[in-house]
């Protein structure tokens, strides 16, 4: 594991890389419905806090108040359809990386949260079968090189994402994956 500082338009925080491509480790997962919506994730009121360490406490505080203190670094976020629907606030995705949440794994994503989590360098992995055979605690294993969930001794298909997509995610999201491509062709100079 590394530990990053990741930096958006109005905070910076240091989170624990807890996502390789190599990396299949178990970890429990938080279940959750459909339509999940931004506000869910992490509500209005706390995005004007200072720091993502300040927000990240009240994640999904509206559907589970233990949430943010039972989740473990590695653990998975499992979601019906549309998650991270509504607000296109980039808080959202980056409190769950904040918390050490590995991926979020789900039926469907609203489009721009999809793009949010992958530019701060949160996996979001497209399973289909994954949310209505599973249930809250059971333990998983994603491995995104393979592009196969494991669950209880069963395998769910779920999207292998694209090289480069995986390369940003390597690199802790789309700014330091830039960074490293501008340092190694000089371009800073």
């Amino acid at each position: 594991m590394r530990e990053l500082f990741l930096w958006n338009r109005l905070h910076r925080y240091k989170y624990t890389d807890v996502c390789r491509k190599d990396d299949n480790t178990m970890g429990k997962i938080f279940k959750f419905g459909q339509d999940v919506d931004t506000d869910q994730i992490i509500a209005s009121q706390y995005i004007i806090y200072p720091s993502i360490d300040e927000m990240k406490v009240h994640t999904f505080e509206s559907l589970d108040t233990d949430f943010a203190s039972q989740v473990q670094p590695g653990d998975y976020v499992v979601a019906s359809e549309n998650f991270g629907c509504g607000s296109s606030r980039e808080q959202a995705p980056t409190v769950l990386k904040a918390l050490g949440v590995k991926a979020v794994v789900a039926k469907s994503f609203a489009r721009i949260f999809y793009r949010n989590a992958i530019n701060i360098g949160l996996p979001v992995i497209i399973c289909k079968d994954l949310h209505d055979n599973v249930s809250a605690g059971d333990e998983m294993e994603l491995s995104m090189q393979e592009g196969v969930v494991r669950v209880d001794g069963r395998e769910y298909t779920c999207t292998k994402l694209p090289e480069y997509m995986q390369g940003i995610l390597d690199q802790g999201g789309l700014i330091a994956s830039l960074d490293k491509e501008l340092a190694t062709n000089n371009l800073c100079e």
